[in-house]
């Protein structure tokens, strides 16, 4: 496949990805490697060998700490995320997270063409690139979303026992429901598995795409900026 090189002239600077965006996807990515990491340990924790006595040696009880800290955190990062789902600009907005419109299911027809199939649409490229998320990608961070809900429902119902604060408490109905600890307990590992797997895709299509279309992808969660073409801009009413 060949990259369509365009004058930069053509482009545009425009902010994408606002500040708590931003924040939210960097403590998101941030909490679920260390959750993944000490999910590992907790689910077999290896044998330390040390001369210390057990009682004197608590590395298990900071790894667990550790883990439950994050999380807290990772819920509350949840939460925020979704009322900026309802206050931030167009491109965060839960709406730019459904296909409902006919534009929509074509972009998801082009990103299919060209990240599936891996054809070049040449010049016909430009006319179907998102400026935000494409949509096959707000859909996937919909099936995202509700994967960190099984998350955060089975990860607290776990713990619900062994807390005494009135949040986990909310969560002591969830192994009863799903038959017991067991199944919530598989469910919670197999969640933490699907993320990684998740992850390995979206960091190889936001390099891809960075290649591909050459606008700051890989900067732009950063820096909240993406290079747009101006004629692209003059046709957008959310820019």
């Amino acid at each position: 496949m060949q990259t369509i090189t365009t004058p930069t002239n053509d482009f545009k600077r425009v902010l994408i990805w606002e500040l708590p965006v931003r924040l939210f996807h960097w403590l998101n990515a941030l909490c679920i490697t260390v959750l993944a990491i000490t999910g590992f340990i907790i689910a077999d924790p290896p044998a330390i060998m040390s001369s210390a006595e057990a009682s004197e040696s608590y590395w298990f009880g900071t790894v667990r700490a550790i883990h439950f800290i994050t999380a807290y955190i990772f819920l509350a990062n949840a939460i925020m995320r979704i009322y900026w789902a309802f206050r931030g600009n167009y491109y965060s907005n839960w709406r730019a997270f459904l296909p409902l419109s006919k534009k929509a299911r074509q972009n998801i027809l082009h990103v299919i063409k060209i990240d599936v199939l891996l054809q070049n649409e040449e010049e016909e490229v430009y006319k179907n690139i998102s400026v935000g998320h494409n949509y096959m990608a707000s859909f996937s961070y919909v099936i995202l979303f509700l994967l960190a809900l099984v998350q955060i429902f089975t990860g607290f119902g776990l713990y619900a026992d062994m807390s005494g604060w009135w949040l986990p408490k909310l969560f002591d109905w969830v192994p009863a429901f799903l038959g017991g600890d067991v199944l919530t307990r598989s469910l919670h590992h197999i969640s933490t598995w699907l993320f990684i797997i998740f992850t390995i895709i979206h960091v190889y299509l936001v390099f891809y795409h960075d290649w591909l279309e050459g606008r700051g992808e890989s900067s732009a969660m950063i820096s909240g900026y993406k290079f747009v073409r101006k004629e692209r801009i003059e046709k957008d009413d959310h820019i």
